[in-house]
């Protein structure tokens, strides 16, 4: 199995930016599909991004879309989440997902289809 653990949240004010990472160990990360999700107090967890084992196939939820980048390093056996323009909106805990995949250019947006998760990580926008 993988280990996923992030880093890289904070408190960061309105407009501001953050890049979220997340080091996988103990799989061969290539073989991963990945993803970010999140979730507000009292809210349930939402999808945000996904990438396919490639790189080159991505996936964003509305409200990620203009303003997050998903990005993956193979070698590195990383994935990122930059997030621009922040809002107030954007606090949640933000996870990392992983599940393995034959396909080298799929993806997945739902939290069931995942099979590894991560602690978490807190970002939080002040207005």
């Amino acid at each position: 199995q993988v280990q996923l653990v992030e880093s890289g949240g904070g408190l960061v004010q309105a407009g501001g930016s953050l890049r979220l990472s997340c080091a996988a160990s103990g799989q061969t990360f290539s073989n991963y599909r990945m993803g970010w999700f999140r979730q507000a107090p009292g809210k349930e967890r939402e999808f945000v991004a996904a990438i396919s084992r490639s790189g080159f196939v991505l996936t964003y939820a509305d409200s990620a879309k203009g303003r997050f980048t998903i990005s993956r390093d193979n070698a590195k056996n990383t994935v990122y989440l930059q997030m621009n323009t922040l809002k107030p909106e954007d606090t949640a805990v933000y996870y990392c997902a992983a599940v393995t995949s034959a396909y080298w250019d799929s993806i997945a947006i739902r939290g069931p289809e995942y099979d590894y998760w991560g602690q978490g990580t807190q970002v939080t926008v002040s207005s």
